[in-house]
């Protein structure tokens, strides 16, 4: 059976398929680049319409990874998604709290979801920072309340959880906001590949070499 072998190779034979679905979007080359990350991490074409993306998120995110910031998610696979060798080389690291002890007791004791913990537990550190989200409608609820109502200023929020309950509405609301640049998917679509994806997508704007 003959089939492409080489992973760039792959990856270019993919974006051709995917860029005709991009055409009437009106996207410059930054945004049509995280659209095609997006969708080829999903696989899914349907995506195209529906991606939304700030008018300075990616610049905002660019901003803050080469100053070295840090990456906050919900889920250990939206971590384990992002090229953290990549990341590491502008000086940040990524973390996620949802398995940590305490923040599960927190959860436990005050009723709420542990990626809800998490994001209060990272409080402050999200300012300048990233936050990424790609599973958890409850982080992302959180984390817009601590914009409204504590002052919390991350660089920019990649916000795609997936899923029936809270996801649509949660991504809804991060769109209305007008404090902090945002990417993110309408609907139910999504998960911590795609969120890992527009992450990466960012970072291989920057440089694109792989490592």
């Amino acid at each position: 059976m003959d089939f492409i072998k080489q992973p760039m190779e792959i990856e270019n034979r993919s974006m051709e398929i995917i860029a005709p679905h991009l055409e009437g979007l009106n996207l410059d080359e930054a945004q049509t680049k995280v659209y095609s990350r997006i969708i080829h991490a999903a696989g899914d074409v349907e995506y195209a319409p529906i991606i939304r993306i700030h008018p300075d998120a990616i610049s905002a995110a660019q901003k803050a990874i080469k100053s070295g910031c840090n990456i906050y998610t919900d889920v250990e696979m939206v971590r384990t998604g992002i090229n953290k060798r990549k990341l590491a080389s502008f000086g940040g690291e990524v973390f996620c709290l949802v398995a940590d002890p305490e923040v599960a007791a927190v959860a436990r004791e005050q009723g709420i979801t542990r990626s809800m913990a998490a994001m209060r537990a990272f409080g402050k550190k999200l300012d300048g920072a990233i936050v990424a989200i790609g599973n958890a409608p409850t982080a992302l609820f959180e984390v817009l309340r601590m914009i409204e109502e504590d002052g919390i200023r991350p660089a920019a929020v990649v916000g795609i959880p997936v899923g029936f309950v809270g996801a649509a509405d949660s991504k809804e609301e991060l769109a209305k906001n007008t404090k902090v640049p945002f990417i993110t998917v309408a609907g139910t679509k999504g998960g911590s590949p795609i969120a890992a994806a527009s992450i990466n997508a960012i970072m291989y704007l920057i440089d694109n070499s792989r490592f």
